[in-house]
């Protein structure tokens, strides 16, 4: 059975002419795909890789649910982290022209988003760098965008991200607060594919939030699954150039609703031809 989750409509013009590209505005319908339990009712888990012979990839299955997605476009200054477990920066350059390199993206990007995470996240005092991934929308890719309400982390796993990373100090980092933030850009801005949802915090209850074993070849670690319910409020921000950083807060040690839900969406607008998205998210632990 399908559930349709609403917002409140904003008005916005329906298409703009940027870089040459049609670029949809303004809210939209689109189906996203929430979790729903094993059908034994067992604890969920997921294979990061290839699963050990005569396992399936995840034993969960899946919930379609019709949503509206509302375009936070023109009213980005009213998102805060600590209300709606996200935010936004524009105008934000950067010296790092190659993503293809890693080497490229932690000495030159790493710093630029360390500096940034520091100059608008209030309170920040200490950043801390650990991961990143480029999706880019090709069959071929080795990562594609993820098309599943989620949340990347859970305070177990936020936990043990500090002990993992910065061991000698984990207890000092824990007693203090201790968040988890995302930094979204795309690469070939306008996103005018597959686009990036993010839910309303407060408007996910915590009974919606299941905790999933992540097993990876040498460790486990745990991500959540978002089930669908009525009054989730879901945004997405239209046409994001690459100038543009979306903050998503996977955790936060002193406000349990400051979660962000997220997925991937096939935006219906999409005409053939429109290039397919390629972003970067960069995960952070931040002190303070």
């Amino acid at each position: 059975m399908t559930t349709t989750t609403t917002t409140t409509s904003t008005s916005t013009p329906s298409i703009i002419k940027q870089q040459g590209i049609e670029i949809p505005r303004g809210p939209v319908e689109s189906t996203l795909i929430f979790y729903a339990p094993p059908p034994d009712n067992a604890a969920p888990w997921n294979y990061v890789e290839q699963p050990p012979p005569g396992l399936p990839q995840r034993n969960y299955t899946e919930h379609p649910s019709q949503v509206l997605l509302n375009d936070m476009r023109g009213n980005e200054s009213t998102f805060q982290l600590n209300t709606h477990g996200f935010t936004t920066a524009s105008s934000v350059s950067s010296n790092c022209t190659d993503f293809t390199s890693d080497d490229d993206v932690k000495n030159i990007y790493y710093p630029e988003v360390e500096k940034l995470i520091l100059d608008k996240v209030p309170g920040a005092k200490r950043v801390f760098l650990f991961d990143h991934t480029i999706r880019r929308a090709d069959v071929n890719a080795k990562r594609q965008p993820v098309h599943r309400a989620h949340i990347d982390q859970t305070e177990t796993a936020a936990i043990a991200r500090v002990h993992r990373h910065l061991p000698s100090e984990a207890s000092t980092l824990l007693s203090s607060r201790v968040r988890i933030i995302n930094i979204w850009r795309p690469l070939n801005g306008p996103v005018v594919s597959f686009p990036l949802a993010v839910a309303d915090s407060r408007s996910v209850k915590d009974d919606a939030i299941v905790g999933i074993e992540h097993r990876y070849p040498d460790r486990v670690g745990e991500t959540a699954g978002v089930q669908a319910a009525e009054g989730q409020k879901w945004w997405y921000w239209s046409g994001m150039g690459n100038e543009e950083r979306l903050f998503l807060q996977c955790y936060d040690s002193e406000g349990s609703r400051a979660r962000t839900p997220h997925t991937a969406f096939t935006d219906p607008r999409t005409q053939e031809g429109w290039p397919g998205r390629e972003s970067i998210e960069v995960r952070a632990l931040v002190f303070g």
